[in-house]
């Protein structure tokens, strides 16, 4: 029984806080065909209830996930031109491990983003 899961949480550094309430959607590849598992929004401190990916569903393959930047910036009153610069966030990562918690977090602006492998 696979015991790996999937978490993930968002800081809009611009800001200096957490991005509460953005829209996070999950696919999985199955060679060149993407499947939507699902979707959670953060909560109010940047992450999401539970993990985006439960043990239970856990497989190991290529995963993406898409952060909808631009609505939680229109959500958060931030004025900028548009298009936004970012709109839509995707992350394409493989997960290799069926036992291990893969930590996949996002640091955000208007005009930028990174990512890494957390814990």
């Amino acid at each position: 029984m696979p015991g790996g899961y999937l978490t993930t949480h968002v800081l809009d550094t611009a800001r200096g806080m957490p991005a509460a309430g953005m829209m996070i959607d999950l696919f999985r590849f199955d060679g060149s065909q993407r499947f939507h598992i699902g979707y959670k929004f953060t909560n109010d401190d940047g992450r999401t209830d539970g993990p985006i990916l439960p043990k239970e569903e856990f497989k190991a393959g290529t995963y993406e996930l898409e952060f909808r930047v631009g609505a939680y910036l229109k959500a958060t009153g931030q004025e900028f031109p548009e298009p936004f610069f970012l709109d839509v966030v995707p992350i394409r990562f493989g997960m290799s491990d069926p036992m291990a918690h893969y930590h996949v977090p996002l640091l955000v602006s208007p005009f930028g983003y990174s990512t890494y492998r957390g814990s």
